[in-house]
């Protein structure tokens, strides 16, 4: 089973998928009406805002650190500069990643325009000079992504308030940046700017990182106060108002100013203009589409992947979606299992997760037994002078099989896979523990969390398996 299919969207979900139906011996024609092709990830998401945060950490270790003998210095920021290299990396990466692959893959037909549902076989596409062209399709793929959700604050739509895309190409700093938000990107960009020189406040709707282990949101607050913010946890402004040069935002805390405001409060996925009725596809209220672990829609040939789907939007879920849909729709058989999948938040230190959290546990009705170590236990943190945070596991009691890790730590997101492994494996954290892991890596940290299920780590000497 091959023949023609339709892809709505050219991120990563979309090209994984046209790749391997090529592959698998379809046709494929791919839809985008966006200037450019690539999706969130390399244009506006993950490539540009983790080169702002190294360029950022570098800043603050200039006039932060732990060790004697180093001048600590004031760092000079060129902001100009700094997104300049920036984007030439985004444009780089987006030629190398999807613009080469179009250019040396026949098999894949770009078409430039916006797609909609006519029917469950032919999608309308819109071109820029208002002209159409009916596309009918065996089968199609939505991966159509996903855009920043705006929360309905009076007054917040007329003010000329940032989106994490205007901010990480923003060429000046804020004075006082103020953060509505408390997740993945808020945080992230939070700490950038804040590392960067800029002044910054976050307003929190309930706590930091409120899906993950409480710990875990606590630990950060600690981090982000120390490091000069201001924390408003459980605050959302009434009302938005701009006079020209500051935003004022009115809150049960009163008055918050700034002269930047960064609206960082979640996603929507891109599926309102895409008629899905007329194609009977089912969505969840937020517009999201309901998938199965095989990418299947409420619609036998129509598949979903990516951040406009109900799945957890990350780069490498709607790669991994991508890659089985086009499987399915060319024939085969794969799903999608992502009960170990991985999660990093980009901060410092970073939040790195997998797995069940207890209460996660605790609603699947899993019993479980967990253990925390702190980081003044991890010898590479002591070495590094910096011991921040900590590793939780969570086992199910009864069999001693590791279910779950969260990890507050420098390079928490290199760790993680470790357990990622461990988890997929069905290991116990007694063979966890009885691992051979390198000397002075953070790494360690999860053998020594998992030897505090059976032994006291204090009492153990250096290396001591």
């Amino acid at each position: 089973m091959t023949g023609h299919i339709a892809i709505i969207g050219t991120g990563s979900g979309a090209f994984a998928a046209a790749i391997k139906a090529v592959d698998e011996g379809a046709r494929v024609t791919i839809i985008e009406g966006s200037d450019v092709i690539g999706g969130t990830c390399v244009n506006v998401g993950c490539v540009p805002s983790k080169i702002m945060i190294r360029g950022a950490h570098i800043a603050h270790l200039q006039s932060q650190h732990a060790f004697e003998g180093i001048a600590l210095n004031q760092p000079g920021i060129n902001r100009v500069a700094m997104v300049k290299q920036q984007q030439a990396r985004v444009e780089a990466l987006r030629h190398a990643k999807y613009e080469s692959i179009l250019e040396s893959n026949p098999g894949i037909n770009l078409l430039r325009g916006w797609a909609r549902f006519e029917n469950r076989n032919t999608l309308i596409v819109t071109r820029a000079d208002g002209s159409e062209k009916p596309v009918t399709a065996d089968r199609i793929l939505i991966a159509s992504g996903a855009r920043p959700a705006i929360p309905d604050i009076q007054g917040l739509k007329d003010t000329p308030y940032w989106t994490s895309t205007e901010a990480l190409v923003a060429e000046q700093l804020p004075e006082h940046l103020v953060v509505i938000g408390a997740s993945v990107v808020a945080l992230e960009l939070a700490q950038a700017f804040l590392r960067l020189g800029s002044k910054v406040t976050i307003l929190a709707r309930s706590v930091f990182l409120s899906k993950e282990d409480p710990a875990v949101g606590e630990g950060l607050v600690k981090v982000f106060e120390e490091e000069g913010a201001r924390v408003l946890l459980h605050t959302l402004p009434d009302s938005v108002t701009h006079d020209g040069k500051q935003f004022i935002l009115a809150t049960e805390a009163g008055e918050v100013h700034g002269d930047r405001l960064l609206v960082a409060t979640g996603r929507q996925a891109n599926t309102g203009q895409l008629n899905l009725d007329k194609a009977g596809i089912a969505t969840h209220s937020n517009g999201a589409i309901i998938v199965d672990n095989h990418m299947r829609t409420s619609v036998e040939h129509i598949y979903a992947a990516g951040d406009c789907t109900d799945q957890p939007q990350y780069v490498y879920v709607a790669a991994a979606a991508g890659t089985r849909a086009a499987i399915n729709m060319t024939g085969g058989d794969a799903s999608l299992d992502l009960t170990a999948m991985p999660a990093v938040v980009f901060t410092e230190p970073a939040v790195a997760t997998a797995g069940l959290t207890e209460q996660q546990a605790s609603d699947q009705g899993i019993e479980t037994e967990s253990r925390t170590l702190d980081l003044e236990n991890v010898p590479r943190a002591l070495a590094n002078f910096d011991t921040r945070g900590f590793i939780k596991l969570v086992t199910d009691k009864n069999s001693g099989r590791l279910i779950g890790a969260q990890i507050l730590a420098a390079d928490a997101g290199e760790i993680i896979q470790t357990a990622v492994l461990a988890i997929r494996n069905n290991m116990t954290v007694a063979g966890l523990a009885g691992q051979l892991f390198p000397y002075l890596t953070m790494v360690e940290g999860l053998k020594l969390c998992a030897q505090t299920f059976s032994k006291d780590v204090n009492a153990l000497s250096c290396c001591a398996g």
